[in-house]
């Protein structure tokens, strides 16, 4: 059977959620598919691309496409409930994300990480102008919202089945100003 690239990254990020960054190495992956080295090096020339490609993947479906899917609410508020009801939902799914928090002084995922971060949190602080912050209390909104969703994907993963999302809590104590500040 030939690996796509695509194949291979799936591969990758499966085996970060489950190993962390060192189990992101083309031997292992290679024989954990039943393939040779040879499959893995006709689409990445190293490690560092096949890791390169892998985090640019996570990038695109793990903020872009949730951005994009999370576009189609209508009102702000409900925008930051289908975020955190997505978010939190597809960290039960793997540990992806506290792999790459954990390898953020690598020169690959650090840079990748930090674009993400800032991406994530400009967005959010616009969702909460929208609900009627100031730029200033919007940011700190965000970066609350932000240090939550890493909580519960911290606690998804090391204590499963202790904590449940706490979607509509959340929201409604994130957006409780706006609230009382537009009524």
């Amino acid at each position: 059977m030939r690996r796509t690239r695509d194949d291979w990254t799936e591969m990758a990020l499966r085996a970060l959620a489950e190993g962390g960054l060192p189990a992101v190495a083309i031997e292992p992956l290679a024989a954990r598919a039943g393939a040779t080295k040879g499959s893995v090096y006709h689409h990445f020339p190293n490690r560092e691309a096949l890791l390169k490609a892998t985090v640019e993947r996570w990038e695109r479906e793990h903020t872009e496409k949730v951005i994009e899917l999370v576009e189609d609410e209508k009102s702000p508020r409900d925008k930051l409930r289908t975020l955190f009801e997505t978010v939190l939902d597809r960290t039960r799914k793997g540990s992806v994300e506290m792999a790459l928090q954990a390898g953020a002084g690598n020169e690959v995922i650090g840079p990748v990480l930090q674009r993400v971060t800032e991406r994530r949190l400009g967005y959010l602080t616009e969702l909460f102008e929208q609900l009627g912050f100031d730029a200033e209390h919007a940011r700190k909104r965000a970066l609350i919202a932000f240090s939550l969703y890493l909580g519960q994907v911290q606690m998804f993963a090391t204590l499963p089945g202790l904590v449940e999302p706490m979607v509509d809590e959340a929201v409604q104590v994130l957006t409780q100003a706006a609230i009382a500040h537009n009524a």
